[in-house]
């Protein structure tokens, strides 16, 4: 008797197990990073000039190019002249460059945040350079380059997701691209088309994280 009353108890500890790895199967997945049509949620952080940037202080922004980018990584140095160009044509047409250090200084010292202030200085950067402190910002973009672009649009008030990817189809030799994908889609936004390729892939270093 005792032991059919055992064999009772050990069938419905196993089936509510199961029920419970079910449940657990079943759950929404985590989300990583934001594909085209997200919303992109604001943020607080510091510029090199010690300021709190959010996207939310540009008032009359028609949309963002925020670009993940970095001190030290050879396709970023490659970029950081037509990323001063990007910000210089179509900051002025409301759409700012705002630029974000996703790097961890503690496993790459060359993108702490001092080397940061001399950067931007020594390259004359036109726009905001802000450090993602504690690396909370770029993996909820879904960033994972350097450099990694994501161009937001304002739409009813939110930060619409409409580009992400590559700045342009050559990281080599400025002089030599054939595809300007960023400034092809911020101008699409401009004249209010869609944009031709929404979606590319990003070429540059990994985002350095402490393990």
């Amino acid at each position: 008797m005792k032991f059919k009353f055992y064999l009772i108890c050990l069938l419905l500890l196993t089936g509510a197990v199961q029920a419970q790895s079910q449940q657990t199967f079943t759950t929404q997945p985590v989300k990583k990073g934001y594909a085209i049509g997200d919303e992109a949620t604001d943020f607080s952080l510091k510029n090199i000039d010690g300021k709190m940037v959010s996207l939310s202080d540009y008032k009359s922004a028609k949309g963002f190019i925020v670009i993940f980018t970095c001190n030290h990584c050879p396709y970023a140095k490659k970029y950081e002249e037509r990323i001063v160009a990007l910000d210089k044509r179509y900051a002025s047409q409301d759409y700012p460059v705002i630029a974000i250090n996703p790097n961890d200084p503690q496993v790459q010292p060359e993108d702490d945040f001092r080397e940061m202030i001399v950067r931007a200085k020594e390259k004359g950067f036109t726009f905001p350079y802000l450090v993602d402190e504690g690396q909370k910002i770029y993996p909820q973009y879904g960033a994972t380059k350097t450099p990694h672009v994501f161009i937001l649009n304002k739409e009813k008030g939110t930060n619409i997701v409409r580009y992400i990817g590559a700045i342009d189809n050559n990281y080599e030799d400025a002089n030599d691209v054939s595809e300007f994908y960023v400034r092809d889609a911020v101008d699409s936004l401009l004249r209010g088309q869609e944009i031709k390729t929404p979606k590319t892939v990003a070429i540059g270093c990994t985002i350095k994280v402490r393990k």
